[in-house]
């Protein structure tokens, strides 16, 4: 009867043994589980911040389709803003210039001046609106409209320049008024594609319409 109890008693140690070393190897994989979840936590914040990446690369891409896509209406209206202010201005120097009995340089020179001061005090009063204190609202105007001005300035009065007689005819003359009419004609054509490729760098007035939403 001893030889069957020790051999069952040396049977249920080898279980045992095997149980053991079952839970051993059970607790040494567990770091190795913990790990592989560890590493897959890691993994999952990996892809998200990816994913917030592309997110943030997306809004940047759509910022640039934006600035890339300005449409020629909104080009055409900064256009037409800077030509209303042009054209006050340069009216007013040459009825002045004109009643004064200036010579054409001059009056050219008053004309050029004052389209300038009307262009500005267009924009200086529209971000006026949105609350800007006076000097805030000239380095608006100054960012928005000086290149516009300057390069609708030179072309309007090239071409009056170019027209024969056009400068020398006089307030009363059809020939003065229809060569104003052809000369601001012209130079809203040439100016309008420089606004749009300007609105689209987010300058000219791309500055302006910050303050008008």
């Amino acid at each position: 009867m001893s030889e069957p109890t020790a051999h069952g008693h040396a049977h249920d140690e080898h279980a045992e043994h095997r149980g053991s070393h079952g839970a051993h190897r059970m607790t040494e994989g567990a770091p190795a589980t913990h790990g592989a979840h560890a590493a897959h936590g890691s993994h999952a914040d990996h892809a998200d911040h990816e994913g917030h990446a592309g997110h943030a690369a997306g809004h940047g891409g759509h910022g640039g389709h934006a600035a890339g896509g300005v449409s020629w209406g909104m080009a055409m209206t900064a256009t037409l803003h800077c030509l209303t202010g042009c054209a006050i201005g340069e009216v007013l120097g040459i009825v002045i210039g004109t009643a004064l009995g200036w010579s054409n340089g001059p009056t050219i020179v008053l004309a050029v001046a004052l389209a300038f001061v009307f262009g500005y005090l267009l924009t200086m009063i529209g971000v006026r609106k949105a609350g800007l204190g006076w000097g805030q609202a000239l380095k608006v105007a100054l960012a928005a409209d000086t290149v516009s001005i300057l390069v609708m300035e030179i072309v309007d009065n090239g071409v009056m320049l170019v027209i024969p007689g056009a400068m020398d005819a006089g307030l009363t003359s059809g020939l003065f008024w229809g060569a104003l009419a052809v000369a601001f004609l012209v130079a809203f054509v040439v100016t309008t594609p420089i606004n749009k490729w300007l609105i689209g760098k987010g300058k000219g007035h791309a500055v302006v319409h910050a303050y008008h939403h």
